[in-house]
């Protein structure tokens, strides 16, 4: 009686998969053709916004600068925050800082300050399993001169 059940139960439930199936594959309701037509809407890109400052209460996790990560890419930053007034810290989102790094590079002007930020895999984590998290994390930068009034950038 049980197996009469469940083969029931398994015959009733394939029928309603084909039916949806069915139903979402099946022609308009007057079976005529119909023509498809997609209009691909312009690709823009814009820029990214220039960080902003931030509160020092707004700092991340702090990262230490590591120059040996591994497939390094350049991304942005979202803020930075004046630590002393010839250092700054930069705020960005990346990996668990048991397997990801980061590195920067700093071009000073008299107007700006450009800071490329690349993140990467650590070297020590290379192989390693990781986990799939978000971090908020912040790199201080120690700059050659004050900040002043010069405007900080991101390279990306």
């Amino acid at each position: 009686m049980y197996r009469i059940r469940a083969r029931r139960l398994m015959i009733t439930s394939g029928i309603a998969l084909l039916a949806v199936g069915l139903a979402a594959c099946g022609d308009s309701e007057n079976g005529a053709n119909q023509t498809k037509s997609t209009t691909a809407a312009p690709i823009t890109t814009t820029a990214a916004p220039d960080p902003t400052e931030a509160p020092s209460s707004q700092l991340g996790r702090p990262f230490t600068a590591d120059p040996t990560i591994v497939n390094a890419r350049a991304t942005t930053f979202d803020s930075w925050t004046l630590v002393a007034p010839d250092k700054i810290a930069v705020n960005f989102q990346t990996g668990s800082p048991a397997c990801y790094g980061v590195d920067a590079t700093t071009t000073e002007t008299d107007k700006t300050v450009t800071v490329e930020l690349r993140v990467g895999t650590r070297a020590d984590a290379v192989g390693k399993m990781c986990t799939q998290e978000a971090v908020f994390g912040s790199l201080e930068i120690q700059l050659k001169s004050p900040l002043g009034d010069r405007k900080v950038l991101s390279a990306k």
